[in-house]
């Protein structure tokens, strides 16, 4: 639930405070003197500080600590007890940032609601915190076909676990939603969840915004794995990370524990990883650009994220939910998908996957109209037609120089090689929407040698001779 830090000079006092607590499904960690507060909090920045007023045989008293910790490490809630209080006392200590002050002898119930308030306050204040910085994003998995509820089994059986999971798939088809829908199901959820763009951070600087720094002007700046602590760290397109910085990242994940730049104290965290990547890591180990040790140590829970060719019977519903977002964040028309445009949409090249879909349907609710269905003329085709007669289709230069049976047989075989993989391999619906008997498309599908298989968790239709 949280690890909290109590110091406190009276030993009795401190194991009392941590053996209630536990009780509660809290950890705990204990200081007797500002020295071992200290040490404590650079070892690893606690959720929530108790803190005694007065330290005996110690440097530094409550407020001293409170100072310092409001300094280095604002988003910690700290909770100030002390036996000889006062309303001066509880005043300066508010004023200093403490969260709540609670006179000496406590009352448990007292202190049990103020220590669920702080880490609420907390967590709130982590999430707006990362709202303002556009850091929010939503862990929300959409989709029916067999290839989307394969994924969702698998990613299922990860979620109450703290195994490393390594997303694959090409770009713009979700890794990271599928990472948020980890961390969002898991009993982290409640903890940070960051996420670190190996390709966009700058290679001298990765080390600086990973482990953070130290420096006697600026101070403590913690860095993302600090930030992560309790949660879960996301590795987007792990493959980009510098080589140097790989190796440094090999020995947190041994040891959960890492040196500020600068730094001379060991910072021990606690960290779920969860990395993705669009290349193929093993080919970047052979061509040294990736360490081994370092992809055996992410990959183990390796985890497939299907492209949008191999769900299409997904897009109508990931248009419709895209069409709601626009709507809430930025007031675009709510239009519903006629029918052709759904065929349409369901039979479109994707090469960028879920995130061109999402591209399109901003497109269209910007540039088309402003009531009715969206229909299939207002999708743009990639077709450059030179002419507006409607209903014409261009050729493709190669199927315009063939014979007409050869080209007759190679739309066939194109168009139903579109409209199964449409269906997710379902020839009943393939053959109600084409307009064929079963039977006869079974025979037709023979003819052209299309077959079907298992991919992805579905049926997926390809020609017999290129398999």
């Amino acid at each position: 639930m949280g690890d909290i830090l109590i110091t406190d000079d009276e030993r009795d006092i401190r194991e009392l405070i941590s053996d209630i607590l536990k009780d509660e499904g809290y950890t705990t960690r204990l200081a007797g003197t500002s020295d071992e507060c200290m040490a404590q909090i650079a070892k690893a920045p606690p959720a929530l500080m108790i803190l005694d007023i007065w330290l005996k045989d110690s440097g530094m008293d409550g407020i001293d600590i409170l100072k310092s910790v409001k300094r280095d490490h604002p988003d910690i809630p700290v909770v100030i007890i002390s036996g000889h209080g006062n309303i001066e006392i509880a005043v300066a200590a508010i004023k200093q940032g403490a969260y709540d002050f609670i006179e000496k002898p406590f009352n448990i119930d007292q202190l049990l609601v103020v220590i669920r308030r702080a880490m609420e306050t907390s967590r709130l204040r982590r999430e707006n915190v990362a709202l303002k910085r556009g850091d929010v994003a939503s862990a929300e998995m959409l989709g029916d076909s067999a290839a989307f509820r394969t994924l969702k089994s698998q990613l299922d059986k990860v979620t109450k676990s703290n195994g490393r999971v390594m997303l694959t798939g090409p770009a713009g088809v979700g890794k990271e939603i599928a990472a948020r829908y980890i961390h969002a199901n898991s009993n982290r959820s409640s903890a940070p969840f960051i996420t670190v763009n190996s390709a966009s951070i700058e290679p001298d600087r990765m080390e600086e915004v990973l482990f953070g720094r130290e420096d006697s002007g600026r101070g403590i700046e913690p860095g993302l794995l600090e930030e992560a602590n309790g949660g879960v760290i996301y590795f987007d397109e792990i493959a980009d990370m510098p080589l140097g910085t790989q190796s440094k990242i090999l020995r947190v994940l041994v040891d959960q524990r890492f040196q500020r730049v600068g730094g001379a104290d060991k910072i021990q965290v606690d960290l779920r990883v969860v990395s993705s990547t669009n290349r193929d890591l093993p080919m970047a180990i052979e061509a040294g650009t990736f360490r081994e040790e370092l992809y055996h140590r992410l990959n183990v829970v390796p985890i497939a994220v299907p492209s949008l060719e191999e769900r299409r019977e997904d897009i109508p519903v990931l248009a419709e939910h895209f069409i709601e977002v626009f709507n809430k964040a930025q007031g675009l028309p709510l239009r519903q998908l006629a029918d052709d445009a759904r065929a349409l949409l369901q039979t479109m090249l994707w090469p960028g996957n879920v995130r061109q879909l999402k591209n399109v349907v901003e497109r269209v609710l910007i540039l088309g109209e402003n009531t009715g269905d969206i229909a299939a003329r207002e999708l743009p085709t990639g077709e450059e037609s030179g002419g507006s007669d409607e209903g014409r289709i261009v050729l493709a230069g190669g199927l315009a120089t063939l014979p007409l049976r050869e080209a007759r047989e190679l739309f066939e075989r194109e168009y139903l090689l579109t409209q199964i993989n449409r269906f997710g391999g379902n020839i009943s619906r393939t053959a109600t929407f084409v307009g064929m008997e079963r039977s006869a498309l079974h025979r037709k599908l023979k003819s052209l040698g299309v077959v079907t298989s298992n991919k992805a968790g579905g049926r997926v239709a390809y020609v017999e001779d290129e398999a």
